[in-house]
C-alpha cells in the first residue's frame, strides 16, 4: 500500500521527485540536528531550488532598498555632535571666560545634586486631599447639620454646594447658620455609613470605606441621577476659590500692631480685605485653626452669627504683607502656587514694597519674593507651601545665571 506525500504536510519523508541537492533555507526558532528534521520542530522550508532570474533580481532589488531604508533611518536618529557645536560656540572665548562658565556648569550640578537629596529626605506634605479627609473627620468651623436616618452630619454648606448640585439645590432653601436639614433620599438601600462615605467621597474624591454596594453599577447610576456627578475635586475646589460662594470670613491687612491685637478696624481696612472660607483655610493652617478656635471660646464667633457678618481676621502686614495672600489663598484652594500674582496684583503698592521705596532698597527678585513666602508659609504652618516653594526656588537656582540671585 502506497502513501501520498502530499497528504503529510508535516511529514518526515524525503522529497519526491526534483533535485535532491536542491538549496533549502529553514526559518524557525527550534532546533534541529545534521542528519534530519524531527517532527515536532515547526519550521518553514523556502525551496530555492527552482528560483527563476527575474525573481531573483526583484529580491536582490528589494533587498537594496530596505538597506537604503535603513541607512536613512540611521542617519536621521544620529544625535547632534554636541562637541563640535560647543567648540564652535568657545571659539572666541577668552580662556576666563570658558573656566568661568565650567564653575557655572558645575555649581549648577551640585545644586541638583542637593535638590535630590533634599527631596529625598523631606517629609512628606499634606495635600488637599488628605486635608479635606480631616476637615470632613474632626468638623473644623462646620456651619449646617444634615440628619440622616436620626443621625447628625455637621458638615459644610460652602464645600457641599460646590461639590453637588443636590446639596447647592437643598441649602439654598436654608441659608441660615447651624440649620438642621432632614435628608430625604429616594435611591433604595443607602443607610448611614453609606451616607458617610459618600459625603467622604465630596470632600475628598474618594470613597471613604470598601463596601461591595459601590460597585453595584446600578446604585452607581440612581446616585448620580439623584445627586448629580461631580467634577474632580481640583476643578471644584478652584470654582470655589474663583467664585467665593457662601464665604464666611475675610482678611483685612493693617499696619497698627496693636489694631491687629485689638481686632475691630476702620473703614479704610473694607478696601484691604480678602474672601475665604473658615474651612479651608483651618484645615490647611494650623495657624488660622487655633485664631477661628479661640475667638469660639472667647465668644466672639457668637456675635457674628447674630449679626450674620463674615468673620474679619486683621492680619499685621508688616508679618504677612498683602502681596502674598492671594498667593497663598490659591495654594490652600488648589495645592499650586502662582507667582505670577505677584506682579498683576492690584496691590503692588503695599506697605512692604513701600518702606522697601522710602529706605532706597531695589525692587526684590523673584528668588527673593519666593525665599519671604517661605517663611510666611512656615509662620502660617502651610507645609505644602513651604515645600512648593522650596522646589521653585530650586529649579530657579539651578537654572538661571548665580549673577540674578
Amino acid at each position: 500500500m502506497g502513501a501520498n506525500a502530499s497528504n503529510y504536510p508535516h511529514s518526515c519523508s524525503p522529497r519526491v521527485g526534483g533535485n535532491s541537492q536542491a538549496q533549502q533555507t529553514f526559518i524557525g526558532t527550534s532546533s534541529y540536528s545534521q542528519q534530519g528534521y524531527g517532527c515536532e520542530s515547526k519550521l518553514y522550508s523556502l525551496d530555492h531550488g527552482h528560483e527563476k532570474p527575474q525573481d531573483k533580481k526583484k529580491r536582490t532589488s528589494g533587498l537594496a532598498t530596505l538597506k537604503k531604508k535603513f541607512i536613512k533611518r540611521r542617519k536621521s536618529n544620529r544625535s547632534a555632535d554636541h562637541a563640535k557645536q560647543m567648540r564652535e560656540l568657545l571659539s572666541g572665548w577668552d580662556v576666563r571666560d570658558v573656566n568661568a562658565l565650567v564653575e557655572e556648569y558645575e555649581g549648577t550640578s551640585a545644586l541638583k545634586e542637593l535638590s535630590l537629596q533634599a527631596s529625598l529626605a523631606r517629609p512628606e506634605a499634606r495635600t488637599l486631599q488628605k486635608d479635606m479627609a480631616d476637615l470632613y473627620e474632626y468638623k473644623y468651623c462646620t456651619d449646617v447639620d444634615l440628619i440622616f436616618q436620626e443621625t447628625c452630619f455637621p458638615v459644610h454648606r460652602a464645600i457641599l454646594a460646590a461639590r453637588c448640585p443636590f446639596f447647592k439645590t437643598l441649602l439654598s432653601s436654608s441659608p441660615e447658620y447651624g440649620a438642621e436639614i432632614i435628608m430625604d433620599i429616594n435611591t433604595a438601600g443607602i443607610d448611614m455609613p453609606m451616607f458617610s462615605a459618600l459625603l467622604h467621597y465630596l470632600y475628598t474624591g474618594e470613597f471613604g470605606m470598601e463596601d461591595s454596594r459601590f460597585q453595584n453599577v446600578d446604585i452607581l447610576v440612581q446616585l448620580s441621577e439623584e445627586f448629580g456627578t461631580p467634577n474632580s475635586l481640583d476643578v471644584d475646589m478652584r470654582g470655589l476659590f474663583d467664585y467665593m460662594c457662601y464665604y464666611d470670613v475675610v482678611l483685612s491687612f493693617s499696619s497698627d500692631s496693636e489694631l491687629v491685637e485689638a481686632f475691630g478696624g476702620n473703614q479704610n481696612c473694607l478696601d484691604e480685605e480678602l474672601k475665604a472660607h473658615k474651612a479651608i483655610i483651618s484645615a490647611r493652617s494650623p495657624f488660622f485653626r487655633n485664631l477661628l478656635q479661640r475667638r469660639i471660646r472667647t465668644g466672639e464667633e457668637i456675635t457674628d452669627r447674630t449679626l450674620r457678618t463674615p468673620t474679619r481676621i486683621i492680619l499685621d502686614e508688616s508679618i504677612i504683607p498683602k502681596k502674598y495672600a492671594k498667593v497663598i489663598l490659591h495654594c490652600m484652594y488648589t495645592d499650586m502656587v502662582d507667582l505670577s500674582v505677584l506682579h498683576c496684583s492690584p496691590s503692588v503698592g503695599s506697605l512692604s514694597e513701600v518702606q522697601a521705596l522710602v529706605a532706597g532698597k531695589p525692587n526684590m527678585t523673584r528668588a527673593e519674593e519666593a525665599m519671604e513666602l517661605y517663611h510666611i508659609a512656615l509662620f502660617l504652618e502651610f507645609n505644602m507651601l513651604a515645600q512648593v516653594i522650596i522646589i521653585i526656588t530650586t529649579n530657579l537656582s539651578c537654572w538661571l545665571p548665580h549673577s540674578v540671585f
